[in-house]
């Protein structure tokens, strides 16, 4: 091997085969879920299918949030403006950051501090998430992942924490993030539900996944969302608009049930 050669233990390609983490993809394509390759990619072993489930069901959570989020808002600007596809999706990705859609890596990180509290001292999780928000409140700091500005009760994080329970996945993080979501509406006075991020991160933890990739999850649900917004844009809407996000009305299908 030359000075300059490298190595990657993801896919291998060579004339008519195709593998990832050495699972030829042809053979994946109908017999493996989605989420399970998602997982598979990521973490280089093929998951359980209840584990491809929630993967799944964290990916349909976060597809789409209306016209408002700061993500869908830049790509439907970039979109009017004339661009092409890929920049309108991208434009909608890079604005995927620390208060929209990172707060799902801030979120696993407190919860991990938590359990290190746990571990570390033999306290309970009750103990350790009234320790945790007392300490964020001194240093006046918000905890990720709880609170949300339209949702007093968000509905995706319900039903992803019962999926997990279902799964047979739930077990010590989202005890933690529901002690958490008490403790802080004990020493704040007020409710914080857990949201949709919050969820996220349990289920992550959950899984063992690491912070650094907690992001690349909202990424992955958001950008079919992002492509919808930005095809009714180029479709529907006339170039180099003033998108005003509050100035709509809703015009799609009515309610309807599975």
């Amino acid at each position: 091997m030359s000075k300059s050669s490298w190595k990657t233990g993801i896919t291998k390609v060579k004339p008519n085969e195709v593998r990832l983490r050495g699972y030829r993809i042809d053979e994946l394509m109908g017999s493996v879920s989605f989420g399970q390759s998602v997982y598979l990619a990521l973490k280089g072993e093929l998951p359980s299918k209840n584990v491809g489930n929630i993967i799944d069901a964290i990916l349909v959570s976060s597809i789409d949030h209306g016209v408002t989020p700061p993500s869908t808002i830049a790509s439907m600007t970039v979109a009017s403006s004339g661009a092409p596809l890929n920049a309108a999706v991208a434009s909608g990705i890079l604005a995927i950051s620390k208060f929209h859609g990172g707060a799902i890596e801030d979120c696993m990180g407190a919860l991990l501090q938590v359990q290190d509290k746990i571990n570390a001292r033999e306290i309970s999780v009750a103990k350790a998430s009234e320790e945790l928000v007392a300490e964020y409140i001194e240093i006046r700091r918000r905890i990720s992942g709880f609170g949300h500005r339209l949702h007093t009760e968000d509905p995706r994080s319900k039903k992803l924490f019962k999926l997990a329970t279902d799964l047979k996945i739930a077990d010590k993080f989202i005890k933690i993030a529901t002690t958490v979501e008490s403790e802080l509406a004990k020493q704040m006075g007020r409710k914080l539900p857990i949201n949709v991020d919050g969820a996220i991160a349990a289920v992550l933890c959950e899984l063992d996944f690491s912070p650094r990739l907690a992001n690349a999850f909202f990424m992955m649900s958001r950008v079919p969302g992002l492509v919808a917004h930005i095809f009714e844009e180029q479709t529907r809407q006339k170039p180099m608009r003033q998108i005003n996000p509050e100035d709509h009305e809703y015009d799609g299908p009515e309610d309807r049930s599975l």
